[in-house]
Formats: C-alpha cells, structure tokens, sequence
C-alpha cells in the first residue's frame, strides 16, 4: 500500500488525526462540508453521506469532491418531487482514503440547492490528517 494511503475498512494510521465536517440542516440552499487541514499536514477523505428531502420540482444535482488528488469528484444525486418526500441518502465511503493535493490542502463536499421547496439538506464528511 502506497505512503499515506489507508484503507478505511483497517481503520486510520496510528499517527492520524480523525476529522469530521458538516454542514448542518440547510433549506432550498448548498450543502457544504469542509474538512480542514491543519497546518503542516495532509487530509484524507474517506467518505461522505448526504441525506434531504424533496423539492417543489425534481431534479438530479451534482455533488463535488474538491481538492483531493486526481481532480475533482463528482456524484449525481437525485431529488424528488414534493417537499415533503424522503430522498434516499447519498453514503460514499472509498476502499481507501483519498488524499488531498498538497500540505495545508482543505477537502470540501459540496451539494447545490436542492431547489424551492427543499426543507432540509445535510451533508457530512469524514476522513483524517497526517
């Protein structure tokens, strides 16, 4: 396994600081979650879950993944019709953590507006620093 690499399923490296972000209960707004990387070290996302309710009209949006290696990730999640309907969560984990470009490099998960009439969206990201 390459420097650096975890497999999230062994659990994290003995010298890494486990992170969480979210971005608490938005309405008809983005849903951002930002893991921020302390000074000098390197994150690592291991995963995310978005979870919301429906919107006036339904719609697919495009959750990102930004600042990690490789370029930026991006997921289709879908919304329902109704204000009130469940839409099914969005749980990512990756067969291993992913790391960030660079030193002092944030990871951030972004959802769009889920459109009028969405009341509720959360997403919250987890990973580590080393």
């Amino acid at each position: 396994m390459a420097r650096g690499i975890q497999s999230i399923n062994s659990g994290i490296p003995e010298d890494a600081v486990p992170l969480t972000a979210s971005s608490g209960n938005v309405a008809a707004a983005a849903a951002t979650a930002t893991l921020t990387c302390p000074a000098g070290k390197t994150m690592f996302i291991g995963g995310f879950t978005l979870t919301g309710s429906g919107a006036t009209a339904a719609s697919v949006v495009s959750v990102t993944v930004t600042g990690v290696t490789g370029g930026t990730m991006t997921f289709a999640f879908a919304v329902p019709a109704g204000a009130t309907a469940a839409i099914s969560p969005l749980n990512i984990t990756f067969p291993y953590a992913v790391p960030a470009t660079g030193l002092n490099t944030n990871v951030v998960v972004s959802c769009p507006s889920l459109g009028t009439g969405n009341t509720n969206a959360a997403v919250v990201a987890y990973g580590y620093s080393r």
